[in-house]
């Protein structure tokens, strides 16, 4: 299947000709072609947002309510259909796109559809000074959406929703690993009565493609998530240029787990928590830490849990783990584990590529449980970002703390206790922008999303996001 890229409205070729292949990672074979848009394509992309904008920014809101909530709509119609294209193009269990992919890209539209209309400006009465202060907030213009592989639609919408919701028009780029699903976006937001112009969808690698919409002098902000590195690199080309930036970044989560914990309910999540979508989610718990008391308890249970997953097909119903989403990732998380030994770990379970029955070439690989030693080591500071984590004792509320923290990352953390005052202080203490008590991936929409340190620069998510994609002015009346 040949992807074009979607640009005002229409679906048309990359303007020289450029595609690069996509794969099925489930078997390891190219299933298709998607442009490696140009600058040209790019400029394209901007001209129809430019000409788009005018008439968007001005619409009621109660009409671009309407329309965002009719995508909504038709991603929940189109559940099974989107659901299975994730799966083929991105690896993961089609259970898992089923129940939260597909249903969470719709959540995405429909939160913001009704966001934007309870949207609040602010009024300040200057009291003895006959002066009265308001203040507005306008759409920026033109904006830029750059989306990872990981989750592909959820993500995608996470950004673009907001973005149009708030009045912008915009050129965006999905992965191209995993761009199916924002194509098949597009004929969405034309059944939907989308006007052309406000979502252009340009498909490439982010050194073509990503790098013309992040140095494109009229794109006035840049909503990216991804690696640490190449947020890195948008910063230092987007900074010259005074955009707007919002970074959602990489992640090395911990789970600290105490023992007066709910033990049963910890032990399930925390295999959820390691292992979801193939590990494959910045908000994974890679680093486990265990009070001393329940380790050897701990070790046992999750080890015997973790042995009982199964790796196998993605279409299959009782899969727990699809593929990895490509084969140079797989090597990557490869590579980490063949290191293990080196680091001074000890491989519990785990660390092999698995070969599927029918699928010999997919990207397939264990999950992996490392006992490690030291804190210090590569498996507990650098992000693998595959199914592999690592566990350790503790002893005291202070070493662990230190632990959690001593790493460059500040995504997230999840914390299991029942003693409220460890964790009133123990939430006030980690470096995370994100704290889960005695669960995980318990999202409100409402609430800020993102992380601190190396993990990004601002947030996204609720008003957050809103106030991201808009500009406030105020207005100061002197009577």
């Amino acid at each position: 299947m040949t992807i074009k890229n979607y640009i005002n409205g229409e679906f048309i070729d990359p303007v020289d000709g450029n595609y690069i292949d996509n794969f099925n990672p489930s078997i390891g074979e190219v299933y298709g072609q998607i442009p490696n848009s140009s600058i040209e394509d790019v400029e394209l992309a901007y001209k129809a947002a430019k000409e788009a904008f005018p008439i968007w920014s001005k619409t009621t809101l109660e009409e671009r309510s309407r329309i965002l909530l009719k995508v909504a709509d038709l991603i929940t119609d189109k559940l099974d259909f989107l659901a299975e294209a994730e799966t083929k193009d991105n690896g993961k269990p089609l259970s898992l796109a089923k129940t939260i992919d597909i249903p969470r890209a719709s959540s995405n539209f429909r939160f913001f559809a009704n966001a934007i209309t309870q949207f609040p400006s602010e009024a300040h009465e200057s009291v003895g000074l006959n002066a009265m202060n308001f203040t507005l907030r306008h759409p920026i213009g033109v904006v830029g959406c750059i989306s990872p592989w990981n989750l592909p639609l959820y993500l995608f919408t996470w950004k673009i929703a907001p973005a149009i919701a708030a009045g912008n028009c915009v050129v965006a780029k999905p992965s191209e690993v995993t761009p199916m699903t924002a194509y098949l976006l597009g004929e969405i937001c034309n059944e939907a009565g989308l006007p052309k112009g406000v979502l252009n969808i340009v498909h490439g690698l982010g050194q073509t493609t990503g790098q013309a919409i992040v140095e494109h002098q009229s794109i006035k902000a840049i909503s990216f998530t991804g690696g640490t590195a190449t947020g890195a690199h948008i910063a230092r080309t987007a900074a010259p240029m005074f955009k707007k930036l919002s970074l959602e970044l990489g992640g090395k989560n911990p789970n600290i787990i105490f023992s007066d914990a709910d033990y049963d309910e910890m032990l399930a999540t925390t295999v959820k928590s390691s292992f979801a979508n193939q590990g494959q989610i910045c908000l994974c718990g890679s680093r486990i830490f265990v009070e001393e008391t329940i380790y050897e308890k701990f070790k046992k249970d999750f080890v015997n849990k973790v042995s009982k997953l199964k790796v196998g097909n993605p279409f299959d119903a009782d899969t727990n783990l699809g593929a990895l989403v490509s084969k140079p990732h797989l090597e990557k998380v490869k590579s980490y584990i063949d290191i293990a030994e080196k680091e001074g770990g000890k491989i519990l379970f785990g660390g092999k590529k698995v070969t599927v029955l029918g699928s010999e070439n997919g990207y397939y690989l264990q999950p992996t449980v490392i006992e490690i030693q030291d804190n210090s080591c590569k498996l507990n500071q650098e992000e693998i970002f595959g199914p592999v984590v690592t566990i350790m004792p503790f002893k005291t509320e202070e070493e662990v703390l230190e632990y959690a923290n001593d790493v460059s990352y500040g995504l997230s953390a999840t914390l299991w206790t029942n003693n409220l005052n460890r964790t009133m202080r123990m939430t006030q203490e980690l470096q995370a922008g994100i704290v889960w008590v005695n669960t995980w991936l318990l999202r409100d929409l409402r609430t800020p999303f993102g992380g601190v340190k190396a993990s990004g620069v601002g947030r996204e998510g609720g008003f957050e996001a809103l106030r991201f994609f808009t500009e406030p002015k105020n207005i100061c009346i002197k009577y």
